[in-house]
């Protein structure tokens, strides 16, 4: 009797220890985002060309590991060409990103390159997983092409905007998610015309909403970031730019409190906190369900203005339902 006892005991000793055996917690790795502006040049229009403004906009998410190694990147650039006529008209544009246009983007059939943007890009990220941001930052070279590696993997664009973004999306990682997380980037374009007359300029405004996100299986949103960058490129009636282009572009969440929402607009809360409150509200959605909370007026549901987030969220929405 004693031994059955004791035998029994021993079994019931060892259940907890297997079931604490058996209980890992799944890996993660923190997940960041940001956004890099260059390429910021004007034209005044002539009698036979437009006046053009120009901007890039390159955009990146990534996940770095325990070591500080990025483990999965992704990335997309958009560039802007805005233009307007020489008695002052601004003209209206459609804009997509590189990885959008795909083989219509044609460095293939025009630029004599061997693969497309997008395939390019893709390589680049190939290339920087495993990668502390040192390396990455290593992997610049000769007019801002990459190195022999960089080459070699099939990524013979310039790459310094692709560094760009993605060193401020290192600096930015911050929330933890599952390391079999799928990365997403999503840009959306608003433009807003505005011609010239004798006593105003007039403007070819452009607001370029990013959405990055980690998402699951489900494509449900473990974790997200917007921001929005805006430029109003100004010409006078006769078509002579009057943008100040050694002006720094700044993202509105670059911006902080600096953007002053809460000091000259009568905010309870700044730009970058309301798109926290945007960003907080998308956790758990899918794209379809982000795009509930979008109300009738521009701006958010009533919950989601509650939550903080009073400005009108067309863009963002747009963006994140890509």
């Amino acid at each position: 009797m004693k031994k059955i006892l004791i035998l029994a005991l021993s079994v019931l000793m060892v259940i907890p220890v297997l079931f604490i055996g058996c209980d890992k917690a799944e890996p993660t790795v923190k997940f960041g985002a940001g956004v890099y502006t260059s390429t910021l040049t004007v034209t005044d229009a002539t009698e036979d060309k437009n006046g053009a403004g120009k901007i890039d906009v390159t955009v990146a998410a990534l996940t770095v590991d325990a070591d500080g190694k990025i483990a999965a990147c992704a990335l997309d650039t958009i560039s802007y060409t805005t233009e307007y006529t020489a008695d002052g008209k601004a003209v209206a544009g459609e804009f997509k990103t590189k990885y959008e246009q795909g083989a219509g983007y044609n460095m293939v059939a025009y630029g004599g390159a061997k693969k497309e943007w997008f395939e390019q890009a893709d390589a680049f990220e190939t290339v920087v997983a495993g990668k502390t941001l040192d390396e990455v930052k290593a992997l610049v070279a000769d007019a801002n092409k990459g190195t022999e590696e960089v080459m070699t993997a099939g990524c013979t664009i310039m790459i310094h905007e692709f560094v760009g973004a993605i060193e401020k999306a290192y600096n930015a990682a911050g929330a933890e998610v599952s390391a079999d997380a799928a990365l997403k980037v999503n840009v959306a374009t608003e433009q807003t015309l505005t011609d010239a007359t004798d006593e105003k300029d007039g403007s070819n405004k452009i607001a370029c909403y990013s959405f990055a996100a980690a998402v699951d299986a489900d494509g449900k949103v473990l974790a997200a970031s917007s921001d929005c960058v805006e430029v109003s490129f100004t010409f006078t009636a006769k078509g002579v730019a009057t943008l100040d282009t050694a002006k720094t572009v700044l993202s509105k969440k670059e911006q902080g409190a600096s953007y002053g929402m809460v000091a000259y607009g009568g905010a309870k809360k700044e730009w970058f906190e309301q798109a926290a409150a945007f960003d907080a509200a998308c956790i758990g959605k899918t794209t379809e369900e982000i795009a509930g909370l979008l109300g009738a007026d521009g701006k958010g549901v009533e919950d989601l203005q509650t939550a903080g987030c009073t400005i009108y969220v067309t863009g963002f929405v747009r963006a994140a339902a890509k």
